[in-house]
This record gives C-alpha cells, structure tokens and sequence, in this order.
C-alpha cells in the first residue's frame, strides 16, 4: 500500500484532482490510499474527489480536517505564499494510523508521468525525508537559522519517515520554530520545515520533483537568477527536464500555470490531458492575475531581466524579509 498525502484548500480541489487522476493512470501496479488535509473543500469537490477513487479502485480518501495553524498557536501565521492549508501537513502524525510507517506528500500542482516504486522504496539512510534540493540564496538560510552547508529543500515532494518523524518530534520542534519567529516565517510552512528538517534529509534525482524553473531557464540562468550555494549537475537537470516522473507547476515569474489562459509551460498538454479525463473536465481554465511590476520584467530584454529578477530574488525578498521580521519582534518586546 503505498500512502499519498495531499493539502488542497476549495480554489485547489479540481487541481488536486488532475493530480490524482495522473498519480492512478501511472501507478496501476501498486495499491494507492489518498489521505487529504481537507482545508474547506465543497460538498460537490469531495464527491468528484472520491469518484476518482471509485473509478481506478482505490479505497475511498481518508477524509482529515486541516487544523488551523493561527488556532493551534493562538497567533497570527503568516503563509508567505500559496495557501494556509499547507501548514496542514505539519500535523499529519496526529491523523494517520501508527501502522503507517512511510508516506509520499504531494503539493496539488503536480502531475505524475511515471511508476513512483522508485521513489518509494528510496533507501532514507536513517533520515526523516527525501526531498528536492532547492535554489536558494545563501541569505534565505540566514532567515530560517542554517548554515551556509545546510541544504534547503522544495517541500512540495516529500518521501518521509512517518516512525522517525514521530520520534524526533518534527511536530513540535516547526510549531516552536514558528512561535519564536512570531508566525512569520521566510518561505512559510516550507522555510519552517527546512529549519528542522535541514540536516535530516537526503535529496533525490531532481525527475521526481521537476519545478517551472528547470523549464524557464538554462542551467546557467538559473544559477545566475537564484545563486544557490551548490546544487545539481547540468546533467542530472537536463535529465529530469527531459524525463520527469512528477512535474511540479511551481509559481514561476516567467510563466502561467496549467489551469490558467495561455500557460507556455511544455507539459500544459499533459496537465490538459488529465484534467479532460478527470470529473472536471469542462471546468474552465482560469484568467492570470499578476501585479504590473511582473508584466513589466516579462517585456524587459532577456540579460537585463534575468540581472533585475535575480537580485530582487537573491537579494530583494530575503532583506525585506529582515526589515519586516525585526519590527515584528521590537512589536513583541
């Protein structure tokens, strides 16, 4: 039985069921049981959600309310970005049976192209997680109390440990991470997991967590526009671009998403081919909403946009983040 863990909040229900469609249509061998962080979900949703489950015979989704961070902590919590049904994931312990010593957690906007055994049966090495290893800036590491060596990771994939995160109490320690930053974290839910999970991790083959800036950019724009301290070769990059097992729409300046109007992402079609075989299929794709500031870079030359997103990127977002984070704590004093 292989255990699929999901976030998905009502504006991400239909995305999460493309996702499904695609994770069953790839991976008849095995028997898959879907676990959902419900975050509000409408009545109709769920009914299609569990007709996708009938359909590929599969047990029917174990159904889990999202628990509510800012309730949980009695503070307000920022999510940075994306949805606050991510934090969720954080409190997966509490609601899985004991008996289920591993899972596999997916963000909504992937899609899985191939078998997954691979993946699943990935030697952890004695480690709570394997993840993607990310292309962050060496300030972001600043911001969440790594090293410059400490890895930080795309949490949107995660093969974990469900035993080890049980004894190393991975609950605990990102709740108490996030109270000592006053609910304000850099990166959200994923910057508070990287600051527990950092250096008890191992990062697999980037094909099974593909994210829009391996198809934005070459190799060397990317390392230009992100500037992480290491990262994977070329080679291994050019592999998992050309090869992916789970493709991940990651928010991307450069381009839309799937479900929105005019996405230029290679796979669009793949994405559209499982949302046609899917109960949302005549679900219309949805109009981008971006700030001007983004419009405007898109039309900049490439070299001189490239220079201008890298330094907001490397630079820009984890500075405001030490303006913002150092008045909220004189405010906490």
């Amino acid at each position: 039985m292989m255990h699929i863990v999901y976030a998905a909040d009502e504006a991400f229900a239909p995305i999460l069921g493309v996702s499904m469609v695609s994770l069953f249509e790839n991976n008849t061998q095995v028997q898959i049981h879907i676990h959902i962080l419900n975050a509000g979900i409408n009545q109709t949703d769920r009914e299609k959600i569990e007709e996708v489950c009938t359909s590929y015979q599969a047990p029917a989704p174990h159904w889990i309310p999202a628990t509510d961070i800012s309730k949980e902590l009695q503070m307000s919590v920022s999510a940075d970005r994306g949805s606050m049904a991510q934090f969720a994931r954080i409190f997966i312990s509490r609601h899985l049976d004991p008996s289920i010593d591993r899972i596999l957690y997916l963000d909504c906007d992937t899609i899985i192209t191939g078998s997954l055994r691979e993946l699943w049966e990935t030697d952890l090495q004695n480690k709570t997680a394997a993840v993607l290893l990310d292309a962050f800036s060496k300030y972001y590491r600043k911001n969440v109390d790594l090293q410059l060596d400490d890895i930080m990771f795309n949490s949107g994939v995660m093969l974990v440990d469900m035993k080890r995160w049980r004894e190393q109490d991975v609950e605990n320690c990102v709740l108490s991470f996030i109270r000592s930053h006053h609910g304000f974290i850099e990166k959200g839910d994923q910057g508070a997991l990287n600051a527990v999970l950092s250096r008890d991790c191992i990062c697999f083959d980037p094909k099974y967590n593909a994210v829009t800036i391996f198809f934005d950019f070459t190799y060397k724009e990317m390392l230009r526009y992100r500037r992480p301290p290491e990262y994977y070769s070329e080679e291994e990059l050019k592999n998992a671009v050309a090869n992916p097992v789970i493709i991940h729409y990651t928010v991307s300046f450069l381009s839309k998403r799937p479900w929105m109007k005019g996405c230029g992402h290679p796979w669009t079609d793949e994405w559209l081919k499982y949302k046609a075989m899917s109960p949302w299929a005549d679900t219309p794709l949805i109009e981008e909403k971006r700030s001007w500031r983004v419009h405007a870079i898109r039309k900049l030359p490439r070299g001189l946009m490239l220079w201008i997103a890298g330094l907001l990127q490397v630079y820009g977002r984890p500075w405001l983040y030490q303006i913002r984070m150092r008045r909220i704590r004189r405010k906490n004093k």
